[in-house]
Order: C-alpha cells, then structure tokens, then sequence
C-alpha cells in the first residue's frame, strides 16, 4: 500500500483527489493538512465522504502531520507554498507532486518568465531541484515522471491544449506562429476561493472572456508545442469562463503548410495517441460534448479539417477537475510509485 499525505486538502484540487484515493486498490491516505478548519473530519466539510474518508483536517504544525508516513506528498497549494516545502519532504524518503506552477519547469528563466505573467515573485526559492522536476503531463513524459523525485502537475487550460495539439507540433503539419487557442471553462476552474465575480447573480446566464492581457498556462503550452516541433512555437490564448460547474472545451486552430484529409488527421493523432489509455480520437462527426468526460480521466479530441482554408481544427474536451487536475495527478502517482498508470482512474462518465 502506498501511503499519500496531501496538503492543502480541503481545496477542490484536495478533494478531488481524496475522492479517486478512496477508490484506489493499492493507496491510502495517510494525513490531512490545511490552514482551515482544522481539526475538524474532512466528511464533516463534504459530508458526501462521510464513511469513505473521515480523517480529520491537521494544523501543518501538527506532530501528526509531521510524522504521517508518505510515499508522495502532494502540495495542492497555491503558488510558492510546494517550493519551500519540497526539499525537507524529499529529504524524508518521499516525493513531491506539486499542483501549482512551481515545478512545472525545469529551468530558473522559464518560471521566471511563468511567474511574470502570474505577478508572482520570479525568483524560484528551490532552484536547486529545476532540472530534477519533471512536467506531470504523463502523455508526453511518462518515463520522466517515474524517475522524478518532483513532479509539476500541469495546468488544466494546458492540459486541454497541449494534448489537443502535440500530435500536429510532433508531425509539424502546422505553420508554428498560426496557432489560435480558443478555451472555454467552467466555474470551478477558479478554485474554492469566494469572489465577486463568481457571486451566483454575477455567473448565472453570463459568459466572459478574461486575461487577456496574457494567461499563465500559455507559458506551459507554448513551451511543450515548441519541444514537439523542434523550433519555438507562439499562440493566442483566449481564456473564457462559462456558467458551468466544471468542464473545459477548447478549440485549437492551426494553419497547415500542406493539404491534409481528416481522415489521415484522424489516422496521426491515433498513431500518437496509440499508448496513451485516456485520450480518445474522434473525427468531425462525433457528438462528442464536455458530459462526455465529465467526472473521468479522459481526454476526447474531435480532430478534423477545414480543407477550404487549409486549417486544422482540433476541439479538446476535459473535466477541468479530473484530466485538469485530480485525474492526473493520480495518474501521476501511480507513475511516480511504480503502480499501473490506470489504477483507480479507469471509469466511464455518468448518463446523462
């Protein structure tokens, strides 16, 4: 049995993940920590845990929390909290699946450049492990993943992005300047934390565009794209936020510099995707739509082609909490533990 402590538990990336723990044959949770509601039973916060999980919420400072056995210690945490922690959790025997930006890059420049963007502090307070991170999109990096000692689940616009448009970067089908991100989310992608602005009245029967001045996830998929294509990759973003409880859609455009049919667009992305168990390939005619994946650890990609244009069109659906965060970072887990990528994760949607 492998043994996860997960700080910061209480947030929707927490418990996610102590949702898909609870299922799981061969892990256990081991301890609970956050900076609210301390010391009361998580299943008395979410009552739907109650007889699943009933572990109770830990102070950071807690002897308990301190001595809780662990094989991955998961930080779902905002910024700069998993960069401080990691080195001491590391020199304990464990490893470090961090939910936020701090270790989704490898070098001291791109965080720098991420944590701009982010307005956060760009300088990395553990730069010593950049370089031993790897980035937790299992798809592209499997084999890192398992021999990291510190792993950087990705964000979840970037999830829906990259995996939309790797197989086209890695095939270079596609002008690498030409590339139109169009993504659209659901509430929930802006965590747990009340605002104004997702005030029901505010959300109800209303749809925006924001960040536009610049998104924090664009650094993580343009420096993906750029590694499958082999030379720099830019795009525009358009972030939207929906009244959705959860979902992502998002629709990816590039220019392609030789004709194309669907069919064979098809045909590539299955190739690609061909040992990746939770990306699935659809062509134009699928009626495939954000329920598809909700609550799963899939990915569903429609591919298809505008041939009057010359441009292909790749529509990305994910569950923003499941493929965009909890989801992989089970998936992650079991890598980083040697246990079989699917495990606890293989299930179907719910209908309707």
């Amino acid at each position: 049995m492998i043994k996860v402590k997960i700080i910061g538990a209480t947030g929707y990336g927490g418990i996610g993940l102590i949702e898909l723990l609870t299922q799981h044959p061969e892990a256990e949770i081991s301890a609970l920590v956050a900076r609210e509601d301390v010391g009361k039973r998580i299943s008395e916060i979410y009552p739907h845990l109650e007889g699943f999980c009933d572990l109770p919420i830990l102070d950071a400072e807690d002897p308990r929390a301190q001595e809780a056995p662990a094989d991955v210690v998961v930080f779902s945490t905002p910024d700069r909290v998993g960069m401080y922690q990691a080195g001491d959790v590391l020199a304990k025997g464990a490893k470090v699946l961090d939910f936020s930006g701090d270790f989704r890059f490898t070098t001291q420049e791109a965080y720098a450049d991420y944590a701009t963007r982010h307005g956060k502090d760009p300088v990395h307070a553990a730069p010593e492990l950049l370089g031993k991170n790897a980035y937790g999109l299992a798809e592209l990096h499997r084999e890192a993943i398992k021999a990291a000692p510190v792993v950087g689940n990705p964000g979840c616009f970037a999830c829906s992005c990259i995996l939309g448009l790797a197989p086209a970067a890695h095939a270079r089908l596609f002008d690498p300047l030409s590339v139109i991100c169009d993504c659209k989310t659901g509430v929930s992608g802006a965590g747990k934390k009340l605002a104004a602005t997702f005030h029901y009245p505010a959300r109800y029967e209303n749809m925006n565009a924001y960040k536009l001045a610049g998104h924090q996830h664009v650094c993580e998929v343009e420096r993906e794209l750029s590694l499958q294509y082999g030379q720099d990759v830019r795009l525009t973003f358009t972030a939207h936020v929906l009244p959705l409880c959860r979902g992502i859609m998002s629709t990816l455009y590039a220019q392609m510099d030789k004709a194309l049919s669907e069919e064979d667009a098809v045909a590539l992305y299955r190739e690609f995707y061909k040992d990746s168990p939770f990306v699935r390939v659809y062509g134009s005619k699928a009626p495939i739509g954000t329920n598809c994946v909700q609550r799963t650890n899939f990915c569903d990609l429609v591919v298809s082609v505008d041939a009057r244009v010359n441009r292909l069109r790749i529509v990305s659906y994910i569950d923003n909490l499941m493929k965009g965060q909890a989801g992989s970072a089970l998936q992650n887990i079991n890598l980083m533990t040697g246990l079989p990528e699917t495990l606890g994760l293989m299930r179907s949607g719910m209908y309707p």
